[in-house]
């Protein structure tokens, strides 16, 4: 981006910092700590001038290796694919690299959110505070509430009134959901007619009989004031669920022992993202984010706001109090454990400028001053209790991108006086070169790592941009069938057990897009847990309290066990190439593809550029609400710009199906009072003129990325 005015920057060294940057670092990040602003600012000038050309060569890396890649594939077009021959290529470029001897990880000082303790996760975009703040309390949620209010027990209507009705379904499922996790001895949670404590000791009875838990330890303590008894703690799995007692609350009146609610253990750890969900393109937008996560680890962020004509302030959950069995205090944390999800190595920031006026590179700035605010909770502890700060990495390319994050770390730890390995590594497994290097990738921070993730988009995005010159890709819906996939989705948890991941790091799988499908996400998602991931990632706090209730279902740690050795690294499949050499789709089937890949482009670039939303829930094609994210925009756009390229369409044949589908998105937002129609005038329309620019220019764009069109118009549309 050209930067034309200066006046908006403060010359700190060599450094040009834009002065809201500046102001919000010196008075509030470094305020209370003992980085003074001089040094602080000294130690990132010198730092950055050792990495910022290190970063330079490793996206001119990127872009010789995948130059290389292409042209292989055009050589070769006329011969049948051969998987040897192409291994042998890969390895020849340094795509592929020779592993070394088998190791574990080495990281120490991690919280038990990430250790110890399966269980969901959220993301949030860091833009929008009460969000964040709804991520941060969603460590515990109402399994009442998420089950009256979604289809996960029906999808009758819901009005203001209270159905007796679909009440009654809720109270049979959680007493169901008691009786297969907490199993009483001969007895169902459906006949009890007491409980109580007496001497800091469970008691249940049916009738005059007393009644016991299968298993005893699963009692981990109670709630009480002067008027009586208020929660039992039980736990299974490392997870809690709280039993709320409240005989007068009106669906618990006629409850023999005045359960009104189980509140239950649910997003165990958040990220709190400043990537893909979010639109941040100059100062202004980055200070907004960094100040909400300030506000995280003070402890003091808050918002006020209104809903439904009433007034609301939101503020961080304090800890949970309890008596355990001895009669002795003790607390459960209230919030969930937050991670940070900074940008990856590609994109750059004007919030900066180097000497030659060139823009600082954003993961390295994102590095330094998320880390600074993290002095706060080292006073606090509010967040983490081992004084370790979790910075999840995505889009790296294979081990020496992820060598180079570790060594931004050090060198961030070295600038605000913070032992080594203070900086704890999630890497994103969403790249194919980096799901083909994992083992290797692992290694280079394996006193760090705390987090491997696959992610079904971005990688298959990065599959198509990849394999772009081999021929036309399969259609998205069959994607997800392929080899590849399989095999990228076993491989992740095959190399965490590898590396000792189990009982010391999270290995993660990908996102429910559809909030509004609790049903299908309780029927599918299990399998998450049941391959042997100790977290996944849910769309909302809601998604978390049901997904919870998987990880009772299944002892994920178990799982480890039975799968440690049993199962292998699977190069060959996961090289395999999602293509078809000869298609022969109808023009319905090629129609049908264009118009959701056009419609979920649209419909996500318009909030986009015209109200910089980086993450929401966007009707689909058939007012399905998905949630969309620049993963899904990347394949959907790398998808048509592999057709356009492969002749499988025509250029006017995708910009008539781009109108059409626009026509469809704006009538989708007709009632938002502040959206801005494209159909009006096509031309004008900066919007559709970027959702144009990423499919028509897709090929072209690096590792078929969508931050740098998305970055330049929102810019645009700014000024």
């Amino acid at each position: 981006m050209k930067i034309k005015n200066l006046k908006e920057y403060t010359n700190v060294g060599s450094l040009y910092v834009s002065k809201e940057l500046l102001k919000f670092v010196n008075d509030e990040v470094l305020k209370g700590t003992k980085i003074k602003p001089k040094n602080f600012w000294s130690g990132f000038e010198k730092s950055l001038h050792i990495l910022k050309p290190k970063n330079e060569k490793l996206i001119d890396i990127r872009e010789s290796i995948q130059k290389k890649i292409n042209d292989w594939h055009i050589q070769n077009k006329d011969n049948e694919f051969n998987l040897v021959e192409y291994k042998k290529f890969l390895y020849s470029i340094k795509y592929l690299k020779k592993g070394g001897k088998n190791f574990k990880i080495q990281t120490e000082n991690v919280d038990e959110e990430i250790s110890k303790t399966p269980g969901p996760q959220l993301v949030v975009p860091i833009s929008n505070a009460r969000y964040a703040l709804n991520a941060a309390n969603a460590r515990w949620g109402s399994l009442y509430d998420a089950l009256y209010g979604t289809d996960a027990i029906g999808s009758e209507k819901l009005d203001n009134r209270y159905n007796p009705v679909r009440g009654g379904k809720v109270i049979n499922y959680c007493r169901d959901f008691l009786d297969e996790i907490f199993p009483l001895k001969n007895a169902s949670w459906k006949k009890l007619s007491e409980l109580k404590i007496l001497k800091h000791k469970l008691i249940l009875k049916i009738g005059k009989k007393t009644i016991s838990l299968k298993d005893k330890k699963q009692f981990k303590g109670y709630r009480q004031d002067k008027k009586g008894l208020k929660g039992v703690l039980l736990i299974n799995n490392g997870l809690h669920v709280e039993l709320i007692i409240n005989p007068y609350a009106f669906h618990a009146n006629n409850d023999p022992i005045g359960l009104s609610d189980l509140v239950i253990e649910s997003a165990v750890s958040t990220i709190i993202d400043h990537e893909d969900s979010v639109a941040a393109v100059d100062a202004s937008d980055k200070v907004l984010g960094y100040r909400n996560w300030l506000g995280l680890m003070k402890g003091n962020l808050q918002v006020k706001f209104e809903k439904l004509g009433k007034k609301y302030k939101r503020v961080l959950n304090s800890d949970r109090n309890y008596i355990s069995q001895t009669g002795k205090k003790f607390k459960l944390h209230g919030r969930a454990l937050l991670l940070n999800r900074n940008v990856g190595h590609l994109m750059k920031n004007p919030s900066i400028l180097l000497s030659d006026k060139s823009e600082v590179p954003e993961g390295i700035m994102d590095a330094f001053i998320i880390s600074a605010a993290c002095l706060h909770d080292f006073i606090k502890k509010g967040n983490s209790r081992k004084n370790s700060i979790y910075i999840v990495k995505p889009k790296m390319h294979g081990p020496d991108e992820v060598a180079f994050a570790d060594e931004i770390f050090t060198h961030v730890e070295n600038v605000l006086k913070m032992k080594k390995n203070t900086i704890k590594i999630g890497i994103m497994d969403e790249e194919r070169r980096t799901s083909a290097n994992l083992k290797e990738c692992i290694r280079n921070v394996k006193r760090r790592v705390v987090f491997i993730n696959t992610g079904f988009l971005d990688r298959t995005g990065d599959e198509i941009h990849t394999s772009m010159e081999s021929g036309p890709v399969i259609k998205k819906g069959d994607i997800k069938n392929s080899d590849w996939i399989k095999a990228y989705e076993n491989n992740n948890v095959v190399v965490g057990l590898e590396c000792g991941f189990s009982g010391k790091a999270q290995i993660g799988k990908g996102m429910w897009a559809a909030p509004d499908r609790m049903a299908d996400m309780l029927n599918e998602k299990i399998g998450h847990p049941s391959s042997g991931a100790n977290c996944a990632w849910t769309p909302s706090p809601t998604a978390a309290t049901l997904h919870a209730t998987h990880y009772h279902k299944v002892n994920v740690f178990k799982v480890h066990k039975k799968l440690s050795n049993k199962r292998k690294f699977d190069l060959d499949n996961l090289l395999k190439l999602p293509i078809i050499r000869a298609p022969n789709w109808s023009i319905d089937e090629i129609k049908t593809e264009l118009e959701n890949n056009c419609q979920g482009i649209l419909g996500y670039v318009v909030r986009w550029i015209d109200s910089g939303v980086g993450c929401s829930k966007v009707p689909d094609i058939n007012n399905i609400g998905l949630m969309e994210d620049r993963a899904t925009l990347r394949i959907s756009s790398q998808h048509i710009a592999n057709w356009l390229h492969h002749n499988i369409c025509t250029p006017n044949q995708v910009l008539e199906t781009l109108k059409k589908m626009a026509k469809i998105v704006d009538d989708q937002n007709k009632n938002d009072p502040e959206y801005k129609n494209m159909s009006d005038n096509f031309d004008n329309s900066i919007a559709f003129k970027t959702a144009c620019d990423l499919v028509f220019k897709g090929k072209d764009q690096p590792s078929g990325y969508t931050e740098p069109l998305l970055h330049l118009n929102r810019s645009i549309k700014k000024n």
